[in-house]
């Protein structure tokens, strides 16, 4: 890819990126050279052509012998023209090729060394200027997209082919042939270099050189101490027809001719002005004052800077330093010196003071001394003076209010002090309060009277009492009691002796209400209990859970049962082990589930599996119809609201017909089957209240979980 800007075109390559000596053999197969950015144009060019590339793009500059130098014409990269990003370039080994950020959010367009192995962007251009582009007596010089000539001395022209001069010639024999002569003359301004006449000789040849004419030259020029000077050269630098103007800096005003030409026989046409500061108004010191100046370029002239002083026990009344500007005018006016004065002093709270003052109020000299309303205490010296650098000799001291000793709170308790002079001081009032828990003994508020005591003594915190606690009969209490007996905070728990168990709670504690937390339990005795048959192994296809508040297997001790998934339990689902060393119910078995059962059950457990508040809501499938309440609450009594239902086969019409016609057998055991099935629900539902069990309707699947209050 590339693009070109009228005669100087560039060419870049992204794919692929090149080391720098990959890019620089491109470049020379392609088109001329890399770039080697020579101007700043240049550079916002390049930074404006060339489209962002993550890698960058090298440019044709790298490091020789240590020296930063063009490629192509070896020349020396001069510092003034370099434009590295901050910080660059580094003295990292190895990183002696250049790069350039193109586009980049940070330092755009600047320099950057790099390893020359990287792989970066490719950017090259093809000069404008060719051997042509100008005459043997110009340089010429790129520009982006164009180049000048620039003339030697004496030439002139676009090319500079035309010479600042003029010749004669006498030809006897034909132009330029054996014979022939010229004559050369120089204009104004130029003066001529070799010989003025030639001749053609019988060899073909001049006898001497083609003269040339030179520009004439003035002397360098140095501008005067404080000036600076402008030329114009159209034909060189100092040459015939240069005009310099000299101007004076700022402060200063010119003495002399500002301008001067440079003439033909090459001397200037005045000397160069002087360059003379501008004079302020001469100062005098002030009364009671010294003035010291600084003059750099003359008494009281532009740049001088004058400093007042005061003498001892004066004050500068102004700007102690004034500056001659360029204006010729002082920057501030000179001081007065006035008797130094001391600030301002204020009476303390609670006090009063009287000054001497020998030269007026809070001078120097002054004498102030400071006294206490009664009731206060002067704290510091009484007496102070203004001194020669007008500060007091010592602070205004303060009248504090008489103390009382330091007052601590009551243990388990807390003081909340007002203290308008002080902490503890005369005047304050503190009021104390007790933890939760605790009363106050003694007078809430106290008061610190002017002679430092206290109106009266800090009361104290008692911890509320409850009240007196007794041990249950055939047992014991231990207390602790960390703010004493029956008191606030006061823990005690009870034990039975042998033979009796706790009916209650064993711990209770005294509240910040002085009630005790739980009411004092009872000791009951206790019955020997035989130990249950040990169950060794859960029902099959079931799993069993067990727990034993005493021993294994004994008084209290509870088993619970559940089946497996795709079976159902028949039975009770817990069984307790009671004092007559037997279970309560026989152990359930789990049972294989059957899809054909005409009666299905759906049930909600708010509080757990068939207990307070469990509902069931029973249907019948298969062309059965339901025969009692399809719905059964588990009430907090722990029994089902209603008797199970059950399902009866629906009669068909043909069938009837049949049964009436003369089917007698069959009109006789349908409903004797009916009621013998009515009969046996009833029996299993009244066997279910009684015994706490969950109920299933003769091979019905039911799960089977009691219905007990919680």
């Amino acid at each position: 890819r590339g693009g070109g800007a009228q005669a100087w075109t560039y060419s870049y390559s992204t794919t692929p990126n090149r080391r720098w000596h990959e890019a620089r053999k491109w470049c020379h197969q392609h088109l001329t050279n890399m770039v080697t950015i020579q101007t700043p144009e240049e550079t916002d060019f390049i930074n404006n052509l060339l489209p962002f590339n993550q890698k960058y793009y090298w440019i044709g500059i790298h490091k020789v012998d240590g020296v930063w130098t063009r490629e192509g014409n070896n020349e020396t990269v001069l510092e003034d023209v370099q434009n590295w990003a901050p910080k660059e370039p580094d003295n990292i080994v190895g990183q002696d090729c250049v790069e350039i950020y193109i586009k980049r959010d940070k330092d755009t367009a600047k320099w950057n060394n790099e390893k020359c192995q990287s792989k970066k962007g490719t950017v090259c251009y093809s000069a404008s200027c060719t051997q042509d582009s100008c005459s043997a007596h110009a340089d010429c010089v790129e520009t982006v997209g164009n180049y000048t000539c620039q003339c030697h001395p004496g030439f002139h022209g676009p090319r500079c082919e035309e010479e600042q001069g003029s010749h004669y010639c006498f030809h006897p024999y034909g132009s330029n042939r054996f014979n022939s002569s010229c004559r050369f003359h120089c204009e104004l301004g130029f003066r001529l270099l070799g010989s003025p006449q030639l001749l053609c000789q019988t060899s073909g040849h001049w006898n001497n050189p083609v003269p040339l004419c030179q520009v004439v030259q003035c002397n360098s020029l140095e501008a005067p101490p404080h000036a600076s000077v402008q030329c114009q050269d159209p034909l060189g630098v100092y040459s015939y027809g240069s005009i310099c103007t000299v101007q004076c800096e700022e402060g200063f005003d010119l003495i002399g001719t500002n301008m001067t030409q440079c003439s033909s026989q090459g001397s200037w046409s005045h000397t160069l002005p002087v360059c003379q500061a501008k004079r302020c108004p001469a100062l005098n010191s002030t009364t009671y004052g010294s003035l010291f100046c600084f003059d750099p370029h003359g008494e009281f002239s532009f740049g001088s800077q004058c400093t007042s002083t005061c003498e001892e026990g004066f004050l500068l009344n102004g700007t102690a330093d004034t500056v001659c500007t360029s204006l010729g005018t002082w920057s501030a006016d000179i001081p007065h010196c006035l008797a130094k004065r001391c600030p301002t002093l204020n009476s303390p709270p609670h006090g009063s003071f009287s000054c001497y003052d020998p030269h007026g109020e809070f001078n120097f000299g002054s004498r102030c001394t400071s006294t206490c309303e009664e009731g206060f205490l002067l704290n510091g010296t009484a007496n102070t003076d203004c001194t020669s650098v007008g500060k007091w000799s010592r602070d205004v001291p303060r009248c504090l209010a008489k103390r009382c000793p330091t007052l601590n709170s009551p243990p388990h308790g807390s003081s909340s002090c007002s203290a308008p002079h002080g902490e503890f001081s005369f005047g304050s009032r503190c009021t104390s309060a007790c933890e939760e828990g605790f009363v106050l003994s003694g007078t809430a508020d106290t008061e610190c009277t002017s002679v430092g005591t206290w109106s009266t003594d800090t009361p104290r915190c008692l911890a509320k009492k409850c009240p007196s606690l007794n041990s249950p009969a055939h047992g014991s209490s231990s207390c602790s009691d960390p703010h004493g007996e029956f008191s606030f905070g006061s823990r005690c728990t009870s034990t039975c002796e042998e033979g009796f168990v706790l009916n209650g709670t064993a711990d209770t504690e005294c509240t910040s209400l002085g009630t005790w937390s739980t009411e004092t339990p009872h000791c009951l005795g206790k019955r020997k209990t035989r130990p249950c048959p040990l169950l060794a192994e859960a029902p099959q296809h079931g799993r069993m859970n067990c727990s034993h508040p005493f021993s294994p297997f004994s008084l209290n001790s509870s088993c619970g049962f559940e089946c497996n998934e795709g079976f159902w339990l028949r039975g009770t689902p817990t069984m307790t082990c009671r004092n007559s060393g037997h279970w309560s119910q026989d152990l359930p078995t789990c049972q294989r589930e059957s899809s054909s059962l005409p009666l299905s059950m759906n049930c909600s457990h708010p509080l757990g599996h068939f207990s307070f508040g469990s509902q069931c809501l029973f249907t019948c499938t298969g062309g059965f119809s339901l025969n009692g309440t399809d719905v059964l609450l588990c009430s907090s009594a722990g029994f089902w609201s209603d008797s199970l239902p059950n399902c009866t086969e629906a009669t068909p019409v043909g069938a009837a017909m049949l049964m009436n016609s003369g089917a007698g057998a069959a009109s006789v055991l349908v409903p004797l089957l009916l009621i013998g099935l009515g009969f046996l629900a009833l029996f299993i539902l009244t066997r279910s209240k009684k015994r706490g069990e969950s109920f299933s309707n003769d091979g019905v699947q039911l799960h089977t979980y009691t219905c007990t209050m919680l």
